[in-house]
């Protein structure tokens, strides 16, 4: 291979036109399930996906994780998946297994359950139905179980503790990328290669705590204590290493924060499970939410990273579903890009849907 420091080096090629059609027709754009639908994304974008508490940041986060772990195709049946692994960053502590094991199986289960795959034109009771439905469970554990493999899941309780496990999961991915040069596919992603998507639920989770951690002097010397900005800045640095190695779509959850003097009462975090008392008494004025400002917290290294920005809300309108009751209706917005279009969506127990 030429030397990159010589300019001649850009003049002789070093790449056959069918080793670089594979590499740029490998790198196509993803299609993500809403509110995520209306760009394409791409390796190497990171997505912010700002909003207040309640506005589903977290549910938009596992439906697209589910989206990524379920296959295009399995045993005939098309799922239409991405069968791409998912690192998952939970620094808010709240993630709920059970939440996305639901998710997932409604998914599943809504393929093998269509009139097309299964039951038409067996009679209910019989001894093939009987077997058909057996063999559908069987069918249901054992995808479960190949999409839950795609799922990295890393649980952090502060910064220092997420900046290491950035670097560990970098470092293994480059072991893993050498070692697993000459084996099949499936080995490698068995070991952690071929991820392509990182989430971070949420990226602002320590704020108040690294703000609290400011360096102060003790004697003649300062203590080892890194201020949040340069926390945030050590976060891209160790991101940014992690994407020249591996290209990653990164999804990150923020919540905003308010302007002081607003006033955040009527705000209030809304339950994963709802029950249909809470769905009648749960009311969030979205006028009134339009008239808090929100401060941006970041700092400036986190924002030049960001590449694309939705903004996330409640309304006060709700609406009914036959199989979920009365839910609340949720708003998105693409800030970066702009886009002159908001889409409404609700949750159930599927995964967000849009309202038309």
């Amino acid at each position: 291979m030429p030397d990159a420091d010589d300019p001649r080096a850009w003049i002789h090629g070093d790449e056959s036109a069918k080793a670089m059609l594979a590499r740029v027709l490998t790198e196509r754009s993803f299609v993500l399930l809403p509110p995520l639908h209306r760009l394409p994304l791409r390796a190497g974008n990171v997505v912010e996906i700002a909003g207040p508490s309640p506005s589903a940041k977290s549910q938009v986060l596992l439906q697209a994780a589910v989206h990524c772990i379920l296959p295009r195709e399995w045993r005939g049946l098309r799922f239409g998946g991405l069968e791409r692994m998912v690192i998952y960053f939970d620094l808010d502590c709240r993630f709920d297994v059970l939440r996305l094991s639901q998710i997932l199986k409604h998914r599943i289960q809504e393929v093998l359950g269509s009139t097309n795959n299964f039951g038409h034109g067996v009679q209910e009771g019989s001894h093939e139905y009987d077997d058909k439905v057996a063999s559908m469970y069987s069918f249901d554990d054992e995808l479960l179980l190949a999409c839950m493999r795609r799922f990295l899941y890393i649980r952090c309780y502060d910064s220092y503790e997420f900046i290491a496990a950035l670097k560990a999961i970098m470092a293994l991915n480059c072991m893993c990328m050498i070692t697993m040069h000459s084996r099949a596919q499936t080995e490698s992603e068995a070991l952690g290669v071929g991820i392509q998507f990182l989430m971070i639920d949420s990226i602002g989770a320590f704020y108040w705590i690294d703000r609290a951690s400011q360096p102060s002097p003790y004697g003649n010397c300062m203590r080892n204590i890194m201020s949040f900005q340069n926390l945030v800045e050590t976060i891209v640095q160790e991101m940014h290493k992690f994407l020249e190695v591996q290209p990653l779509l990164v999804l990150a959850s923020k919540a905003c924060i308010f302007f002081a003097g607003s006033s955040t009462t009527d705000v209030q975090r809304t339950p994963t499970t709802w029950s249909s008392e809470d769905r009648n008494q749960w009311r969030t004025s979205n006028k009134e939410i339009e008239k808090l400002l929100y401060r941006e917290y970041m700092p400036s290294a986190w924002q030049a990273f960001v590449t694309h920005r939705i903004h996330l809300q409640v309304s006060d309108k709700c609406t009914y579903d036959r199989k979920n009751g009365t839910l609340p209706i949720y708003m998105s917005e693409w800030v970066q890009p702009p886009l002159n279009v908001k889409d409404q969506f609700a949750v159930g127990d599927g995964g967000i849907f849009l309202i038309t």
